[in-house]
């Protein structure tokens, strides 16, 4: 049994089982985890979003297509990568895969070397969609804390309201904002406002909300 870390799942989706098996040989051989399924029905009882991987999928296949597989992931709110199989007559039909988050397609016979890259291209989204997924998890799990008042509260703050306005829009005492501000700043760990509009805005700040940030910690002192 190799010691060597495998790179990443990847995900074959085909009804063709010759195209499963030389996927497989391939992408075993560059040390890739792979798994195949005949058909999406298959894939989509046994895949775990938990996992980072990647998919390449049939853009034609019995049953379920490629193409009602990648609006099953959408509606699931997947962030798995897709890259679709197609013959010659279904590239217009993978161009429109891709303006629904299809990261590319490739054309049966497949060139090696392209498909290998595509995986790892695949690959490295998947990694970066997972480290965000995992954010924002853990984001909705500090602010799901707040009572409903102590949400108005951050939502006035992250618009860089004073605690005189803030009091005035909810009909509260200044010192019950002052109050709500301090529950606020413990439940979500945070010591400064700008680490609060972090949490409340996801790390990707936009310099917009970094200016929010700096007028809000003003507001403060």
């Amino acid at each position: 049994m190799s010691l060597i870390p495998k790179k990443g799942t990847v995900y074959v989706v085909d009804d063709d089982e010759a195209v499963r098996d030389s996927l497989q040989w391939l992408l075993e051989g560059k040390d890739y985890r792979v798994r195949c399924f005949d058909s999406a029905e298959t894939f989509l009882s046994r895949y775990d979003p938990r996992e980072v991987a990647c998919l390449i999928v049939d853009i034609r296949m019995g049953g379920m297509s490629g193409l009602e597989l990648q609006d099953r992931l959408i509606e699931r709110k997947s962030p798995l990568p897709i890259v679709f199989i197609t013959g010659h007559g279904d590239v217009p039909m993978a161009v429109d895969t891709m303006k629904k988050g299809a990261l590319d397609f490739i054309q049966k016979p497949f060139n090696e070397e392209e498909l290998l890259g595509l995986v790892e291209r695949m690959l490295n989204h998947a990694r970066e969609a997972f480290t965000g997924h995992q954010q924002a998890a853990s984001r909705d799990a500090l602010l799901a804390k707040l009572t409903g008042r102590e949400a108005q509260v951050l939502e006035r703050i992250v618009a860089g309201r004073l605690n005189k306005q803030i009091a005035d829009d909810l009909g509260i005492s200044i010192k019950t904002v002052e109050a709500h501000r301090a529950n606020i700043m413990e439940k979500l760990n945070a010591n400064t406002v700008a680490d609060l509009l972090k949490i409340a805005l996801g790390q990707g700040q936009t310099s917009a909300a970094a200016k929010a940030a700096a007028a809000a910690a003003a507001a403060v002192n």
